[in-house]
Parts: structure tokens; sequence; C-alpha cells
């Protein structure tokens, strides 16, 4: 079945699967575990086809990372701003953002999710830019839903400031963000390194934007988008004086007033120290970070500073971006009309973490080490292992380097979750310089436990990155701007310093205290980068066995009592993103196949493989299986910024259910090195 939500609250709606959609059900009758082994054995070995066809020549796995039509908005608005907008470009991403349209007119931040006001108004200025007319139907309704949820005042400030650069906001109603921030020392509070890596590296550039208030001539009005056309943005009043909002506000009225004094030789060497920063910060591929925000913001900044568009850094930075397209066939417009190409831009590019993910999945599904796609996946990732320092050294100076980034060009900002993932991925590889795999996974494991934060656990990209103030700054409305420690970064780093033999280490054994003291009351972890309680406890409670955790323990027998507390008729499980902002939703959710592997992966570890809540979970894997060896899911399952913007990692529907079968059929990874 698949399903939507009618963004009410309300639990999703069940809908019949469409012909393309339709798999053979491969599931014996109940009760027969010897079938049940072989038909898992099978399903396993399509997909494992299924994944090795898939694989570059290069040695890497890459599959879409899809988000939600803000990323082709703004990719137009950007064209729109530098004067390098052409035809083709903007009426493939307006083929794409129209067939992403709800039938209410609102564009959502993830799919069967409900409408979202920002979202809905980026999507409708960039049909604008694209030629859409304001009285054509499918335009109609979505200025009508804008207005009814209070219009472009009611957006978040990222939003408006995308709508300032071209005169449809007047920057003096936007929280001010000066460049002189770049000097504030990195132990200060709310210094740009107070931030998490990918907001850092957006508000540097934005503190330029800022600074210069650009407006370039609107190709139309936006009257429409206003609940009040003669008052578009009505006063609001300010919060308590007492409270940390009102504070920030009242400190924003400040920085608006320094603006008008604020020496000029001082403002410009800021900027200046701004735009080298951003250069500084570049990728050899012209991208920022590996993600599309900064690349944009900062392109914005240094043509404000007079780079030529030909300049080598603008010229590479704006090649970088092309590269994040994804060009499909043309889909059904309004009306069901057919439409030409569409141009999808990712957000972010996932090889790194496709490939230790697709490797673990091949190894646990009974592919041999030495097996010639392993073989290049491990001298793939190798040859990505960053060996010079990155912002993350601000914090911790005298650490030598040695981590993984999850794009393809990011070396200054390797994450503690690709690195972790990777190292358990190369052990599972026979490779031929085995010297070569030694000195790398000792660098990422000497460069891991120096990233530990102070209570224990791990973030995703930084140390003790876990500041309060950034959060509260008027500037900061949309998603997380800190990058505090989580569960599932912190188990995976658990796993894999358990099979580095490092089970009893002091600092192993901090994590494994820390872990135990976030499980939620209900016995699920929380999910920072997935979708949400499931992706917790699929990470934590294997981790927590290999770390010599017994499966007798209170905490992995609460886990086991959740999971198949939330198992779903079907037999498989789903969490709707839902769940990151009620209670009640935890572990609900229309059945997905990387939801139902990360739940079964835990019932796995916990020594539930004659369970019956696994066997219906493993027959639901079998059923739901594609003829191709794929499984299809349209349903989000990464995050982002829970709640705030999701992903929909295309590997992951392929990688999950590979890895619970393979643990099915053959058991459990190998177990840990010995020593410590």
């Amino acid at each position: 079945m698949t399903a939507t939500t009618d963004g009410s609250g309300g639990a999703p709606v069940l809908h019949p699967p469409s012909a393309s959609d339709r798999t053979t059900d491969h599931r014996p009758a109940p009760g027969d575990s010897a079938g049940l082994c072989t038909t898992a054995l099978l399903t396993a070995q399509r997909s494992v086809e299924h994944l090795l066809g898939r694989q570059d020549p290069r040695g890497w796995w890459k599959a879409d990372l899809e988000t939600n039509v803000t990323m082709d908005a703004e990719d137009l608005l950007l064209r729109q701003f530098l004067g390098v907008h052409d035809p083709k470009t903007t009426a493939a991403a307006a083929v794409f953002i129209r067939g992403e349209q709800r039938e209410d007119g609102t564009w959502a931040n993830f799919y069967g999710g409900p409408g979202e006001l920002s979202t809905t108004i980026e999507a409708y200025v960039a049909l604008r830019l694209a030629g859409d007319r304001p009285d054509d139907l499918h335009m109609e309704r979505a200025a009508a839903w804008i207005r009814a949820r209070g219009g472009i005042a009611a957006s978040r400030v990222f939003t408006r400031i995308w709508l300032a650069l071209f005169g449809w906001w007047r920057w003096e109603d936007l929280p001010e963000l000066p460049p002189e921030l770049i000097y504030l020392p990195s132990w200060f509070p709310l210094s740009i390194y107070d931030f998490g890596c990918w907001a850092r590296q957006t508000i540097v550039p934005l503190t330029v934007v800022s600074a210069e208030r650009p407006v370039r001539p609107a190709p139309f009005a936006l009257d429409e988008l206003h609940t009040d056309r003669r008052r578009p943005n009505p006063p609001r009043p300010l919060a308590s004086a007492a409270s940390w909002d009102g504070v920030f506000q009242r400190l924003d009225r400040l920085l608006h007033g320094y603006r008008r004094v604020a020496p000029r030789p001082l403002r410009r060497a800021a900027m200046n120290r701004a735009a080298r920063w951003i250069i500084e910060r570049q990728e050899n591929d012209g991208c920022w970070g590996g993600i599309q925000p900064p690349a944009v913001y900062s392109l914005i900044a240094l043509r404000l500073l007079g780079y030529d568009l030909d300049h080598p850094v603008m010229r590479a930075g704006l090649e970088s971006l092309d590269r994040f397209a994804v060009w499909r066939e043309g889909t059904a417009g309004p009306g069901d009309r057919r439409e030409g190409p569409a141009r999808m831009v990712e957000a972010c590019q996932s090889p790194v973490w496709d490939t230790c993910l697709t490797v673990l999945a091949l190894s646990d599904a009974g592919l041999p080490g030495d097996h010639p796609a392993l073989v290049r996946a491990a001298d793939w990732m190798l040859g990505e292992q960053i060996t010079r320092p990155g912002d993350w050294a601000v914090r911790r100076p005298r650490l030598a380097p040695g981590g993984w980034a999850f794009e393809f060009h990011n070396d200054n900002y390797p994450d503690i979750d690709d690195t972790a993932e990777v190292v358990l991925a190369l052990r599972r590889v026979r490779h031929p310089d085995p010297s070569r795999v030694e000195e790398a996974v000792a660098r990422a494991g000497n460069w891991t436990l120096g990233m530990q934060s102070r209570c224990g656990a791990w973030g995703a990209f930084d140390a003790d990155n876990t500041g309060t103030f950034p959060n509260r700054l008027p500037f900061c409305d949309f998603g997380e701007v800190v990058d505090p420690p989580s569960a599932d970064v912190t188990a995976h780093v658990v796993e894999m310093l358990a099979q580095e033999g490092r089970a009893h280490h002091p600092r192993t054994r901090r994590a494994v205290e820390w872990l135990l003291r976030e499980q939620e009351p209900h016995g699920a972890w929380f999910g920072r980068w997935g979708v949400n309680h499931l992706y917790g406890t699929g990470a934590v409670v294997p981790a927590l066995t290999a770390a010599g955790v017994p499966v007798s323990h209170p905490a992995i027998r609460r886990a086991v009592g959740w999971l198949e507390s939330v198992q779903n008729d079907d037999g498989g499980w789903g969490e709707d993103l839902r769940s990151y902002r009620e209670e009640s939703w935890a572990g609900r959710g229309v059945s997905t196949p990387s939801q139902t592997g990360w739940a079964l992966l835990a019932l796995l570890a916990a020594g539930e493989r004659d369970g019956g809540a696994v066997e219906r979970g493993i027959g639901f894997l079998t059923a739901a299986q594609r003829e191709d060896g794929s499984w299809d899911e349209r349903y989000f399952t990464g995050t982002g910024f829970p709640w705030d913007f999701s992903i929909n990692y295309h590997i992951y529907r392929q990688v999950f259910p590979l890895m619970a079968l393979g643990r099915y059929v053959h058991g459990q990874p190998p177990a840990g090195r010995s020593g410590d």
C-alpha cells in the first residue's frame, strides 16, 4: 500500500499501490521458519545483484538525495540575482516544482507532509520567475493559502532574505547580522564557531549580504502574497524583557542602531575578512562544505564584494551547483498535461555515506570480503580520507586529522558518523594491501576518540558544540544551528570502537553509560539524523550489544518491548515525521523498507531472531521487494533538521533491508578485534 496524509495531523491515509509499485509476494506460510529463511536468502541475493549493478566503475555508490523544492526555488532566485539564468534550466526547474505541488496548492517539506508556508512562498516565486501567471489556477490556490496563513510576513527569515534581494521585502524589517561577528574569538559567546558547521558556513556570507543590503530590480510585484498590501509587515509586540526571546529581540534593535554608526573602515575590513574566510573554505570542485546553502550565499556575498562572474572562484562555484542537479524525464503538470524534462537540485550528495553503507549491506548478505566490488569500494574510500585540519581543529587544535566527509569534496568538514561507518566497512574487506587499511583505520580511530565531547558522546562535526545562545537569535528561526551529541552518532562510534577491540576503553565505557542514560521512558532512543526513534533504536541496540551489554540488560529488553509494541499489522515498521513534534507519533507510521530494516537490526542484535516480530518483519521485506531486486519508498526517513528539513536518501530503501535480511540469514557481523 502507499499512503499520504491530509496535513490535518491525522493518521496517514492508505491508498492501493499503482501497477508500477506492485511486487510479487514471496512470503512462505506463517510458521514456516525454514521456508522464510530460504525466501530471505533469495530476496537478499536479488538485492545484492541490484546493488552490484549500480556501482560506479571508480568504486563508489551514490543514489539521489531528495529534500524539498526550496533548493530548486533558491537556485532560480540565485541565477536571477546573478543574471545567469537560462531558459532550459528555468523551464526544467519549473517542471519539477510544479510536479511537487499538492492538490491544495501548497508545497510540503516531505512526502505526505502538510503544506509549509515558507516552502510554498519560495516555490510560488520561482514559478513566477519561470513565467507562470498569478491567475493560473494552481498559482491562485497557492497564493490564497499563503494569505490565509499570514502571508510573507509570517514566513521564516531566510525566505524574507531571498525576497529582500529583489525589493519584495524591506531589509530594515529583517534581523541584523553584522560582519564584525567574524572578529569574535572562538571562546566568545556567539562566535561563528558556536554554530554548527552548516550554519557557520551560511552565516559568514550572510553577514556580507546583510551589510550590503542589495536590491535587484524585481521582475514583477508580489502584492498577492500579502494579507494587507498597504501594510505588508504589521508591527508585532516584543516578547517580555525577562525572557530570552525578549533579550535577543532587544539586542537585534541595538544592532540595527549600530549599523547607522558602524565605522566604515571596520565594516569594510570585516567584510574582506569574511571574504577570505569564505574563499579559504572553497573545495577543489568549487563547492562550499559539499552542501547547497553555503554555496548560494557565498556566491552572492563574493559578487557583492566585486568578484566578477568569470573569476575562478565564482566560475567554480557556479559549476559545482550544476553538479548538484538531477535531470529526470517529464512529469504531469497542472491539468495532468505532460511537460518536458524536470531538474531537481540536491541539497548535497552522499557518495561516502552511500558507499560505506552499501559495503556493509553486501557484506552482511554474504558477499566475500575479497569480491572485486568491495575491494574497489575500499580503494575509493581509502582515497577519500581527509588528512588535513578543518574547522573542527578550532576546538581540537592538537588533534591529528583522519576522518571522512559525507560528500565527494568536503575536506573542511569531515564528520564523525561517516568516519565510524567507513571504518566498519573497511574491516569487512580483505584488501590486497592490509597495511594501507591499518594506517587509515588507526588515523580514523585516534581522530574519532579525540572528537568526543565532555559528556562522553559525539556530535556530527564538532566537539562540544552545545551552545544555547545561537538557537535564540531572531535570525535563526529555521532548524538546528548547533551540533550537540546525539544517540545515533554516538552509537555508530561505539560500534566501531568495539569492532576495533576498544569495547572496554574508558572513552567507550563513558559513551555506553551516556547512551543508557539517553534511553526514552518508553524504551526507544531519539534519532537526530534519521526518522526518528526507529532510527535511534536501530543504531543504539546493535552498538550496545557489540560493546558487551548483555541482551538481558533491562535497557535492551525495554527496547525490544517498544519495538514489538509499534510493529504494524503488515509486519513492517514506520514512523511519521510528526514524531519530532508529538510524542504520541513515536514509532507510528506507514511501514517503510528502511525503517523496517532499522527495527530488525535492533531486534536481531537483541537475540530475537526466532521471535514472531522478526519473522513478520522479514516477511514484510520479502513481500515488498520489487522484481528488479530493489525496494520502493516515497517517504522521507532521513533527517537534516528534525521536522524542519527532511531527506529521502534513495539508498536507504536498498541497504537497510539488505542488512537486516543478511543478518537474519547469516547471523550478526563478526565480533570485534582483540585488544584495547
